[in-house]
């Protein structure tokens, strides 16, 4: 992300930069499948910022669970793009993350 534009998601909202870091899959044989390929998993990608958290009706504040650095899988339905600096990102309600990649 460019260092003009700094964002700062709210709530239990999450800013993803998407993809693979590995960008591709290798099959045995040494064919390289592009991400592109399959459509039906889930997205990846690493997350850049984390908003405060989840707010109950008791004013109590749930914190996000994932953090700044982590690879997630999210549902390919779940985030809002958005356009920074000519570059693509997700905002994703934390709900919507499946898992973290270790």
């Amino acid at each position: 992300m460019n260092t003009k534009t700094k964002i700062i998601p709210l709530a239990d909202r999450v800013l993803v930069k998407p993809g693979n870091p590995k960008d591709s899959m290798k099959t045995k044989s040494g064919i390289i499948i592009p991400d592109t390929a399959s459509k039906d998993i889930p997205e990846m990608g690493e997350v850049l910022a984390v908003g405060e958290g989840k707010m109950l009706d008791n004013g109590e504040i749930i914190p996000v669970k994932v953090k700044v650095g982590d690879l997630v899988l999210f549902s390919k339905y779940g985030p809002d793009e958005v356009k920074i600096d000519d570059e693509k990102y997700f905002i994703i309600r934390e709900e919507a993350i499946l898992a973290v990649v270790k």
